[in-house]
């Protein structure tokens, strides 16, 4: 690659990455499958024409999403070992190229749906790009191959479902103001950029871990600087990190060569970061991975 095109890579790497591996877990539930789908957008990127793409980050976003559907559309084994007695023709999607259009057929939905359980496939689809990721419907239509006005259909039908078997939450507007800081806080981790993160960090943010027998006496940790660079330090270079997809409160799980290392548990109080509490006691972390394989879309194996 010439240096232009290198320079170009490294600042959508920069801005997008964590965004665009978060978004593509939530898909896929399998965290080197979400690696491999977000390698593949950007990939994609550097073949196309920059004076083509008037929004980068949304153009990722469709690309990543229509790649993350065509790999669960391939997963014919792992549907077979789901439901053998049921027969999804799936090979007549096997040439098609994700960057160019996804249609969610009957086959596929019907896939999705017993793979992914609870939302059927539309439904899971516009529900996290809009509702998680803030995705405007106009792009969602793009990536679905559907009229914007269903897509809006599918979101609230998926909010209600969700709403029905989660009652008694915290109001919508405190969870998205937590998801923003969630996902800053993965950026900022994810880039080393400790400026970054001290802008989300009460100044009186306190730290602390629990790795079990590991290390039985670690100390809390109180002061911004020295938090924002433990996690760097932690968390940065070698470390993939995403949401928690299914916990109640602000989470993030860490990864270290596809495997669950992780969870950091955030306490957010007026959009900035007040207790960071980091839990790796092998028993437990076994115990949430396995919830995490139960409920993946895709068998890494």
């Amino acid at each position: 690659m010439d240096t232009d095109i290198d320079d170009r890579y490294e600042r959508a790497w920069h801005a997008h990455h964590a965004h665009l591996t978060n978004v593509a877990f939530r898909m896929l539930g399998d965290i080197a499958a979400a690696e491999d789908a977000v390698q593949d957008a950007f990939a994609r990127l550097l073949r196309m024409d920059p004076d083509e793409i008037q929004d980068e980050r949304g153009w990722l976003i469709v690309v990543t999403s229509r790649i993350c559907l065509d790999q669960i559309r391939s997963a014919r084994a792992r549907l077979d070992q789901l439901r053998p007695t049921d027969q999804f023709d799936l090979s007549s999607t096997s040439a098609v190229d994700p960057a160019d259009r996804v249609t969610l057929d009957d086959n596929v939905r019907a896939a999705l749906q017993v793979v992914l359980g609870r939302l059927s496939p539309a439904e899971r689809v516009a529900f996290v790009m809009h509702d998680v990721f803030q995705v405007p419907y106009e792009t969602i239509a793009e990536t679905v191959g559907r009229p914007v006005s269903s897509c809006r259909q599918l979101a609230a039908r998926a909010r209600k479902r969700i709403a029905d078997s989660s009652a008694g939450r915290r109001l919508d507007v405190d969870r998205a103001e937590e998801r923003l800081v969630t996902e800053a806080f993965i950026t900022a981790c994810t880039n080393g950029d400790t400026v970054a993160l001290l802008e989300i960090l009460d100044p009186e943010v306190s730290g602390d871990a629990d790795f079990g027998d590991l290390f039985p006496h670690l100390p809390v940790t109180t002061d911004p600087g020295r938090v924002s660079r433990n996690l760097v330090f932690f968390f940065g270079q070698g470390s993939v990190l995403v949401s928690h997809p299914t916990s109640e409160e602000p989470a993030v799980l860490a990864f270290t060569d596809d495997h669950l290392a992780c969870v950091i548990s955030l306490t957010i109080e007026q959009g900035r970061v007040r207790k960071i509490h980091v839990m790796g006691d092998p028993p437990r972390i076994e115990a949430i991975a396995g919830e995490l394989a139960v409920a993946s879309a895709l068998d890494p194996h």
